[in-house]
């Protein structure tokens, strides 16, 4: 294996305090307001004026950030920027309180037009379980514990 790869309890101490930490997940869109409005239905609180934005953050519970970012924006700096073909490559997961409200929120999502992807499953991992597609076709999860 690489030295780049070494622990961080055995790389160099310049390494160490330059180990870069997790801080942002990134979500390209093709449509800000549809994207962001998805995202309020799903609890996160953004803001109304955000929907104009080329690019977007919200502080998730823990200090990770949630960012969208137009296509636009992706390619006025990464002009090669396409959209993946043949599946997704993001999901998101989202914990409901009990296995009732997963079947109740996806349910309404779909019924609000939102694509399902999965209807409720009893996971044999223990969790109620289901997917929805965010207007990007990204794979969303709900799930709570059985």
């Amino acid at each position: 294996m690489s030295d780049f790869f070494k622990t961080a309890a055995t790389a160099p101490a310049y390494a160490r305090r330059m180990a870069p930490r997790f801080d942002v997940i990134g979500v390209v869109v093709s449509d800000m307001s549809l994207s962001l409005a998805f995202y309020r239905r799903l609890g996160l609180d953004i803001p109304a004026d955000a929907d104009a934005a080329p690019h977007v953050e919200h502080v998730l519970p823990g200090g990770i950030r949630l960012a969208w970012d137009t296509e636009d924006t992706i390619r006025s700096f990464d002009t090669a920027w396409t959209a993946p073909a043949g599946g997704h490559r993001l999901g998101l997961a989202f914990a409901c309180d009990s296995p009732s409200d997963v079947n109740a929120t996806y349910a309404l999502l779909v019924s609000e037009g939102i694509k399902g992807h999965l209807e409720p499953w009893d996971a044999f991992w223990g969790q109620r379980y289901a997917s929805v597609l965010d207007p990007d076709g990204n794979v969303v999860d709900l799930f709570a514990p059985l």
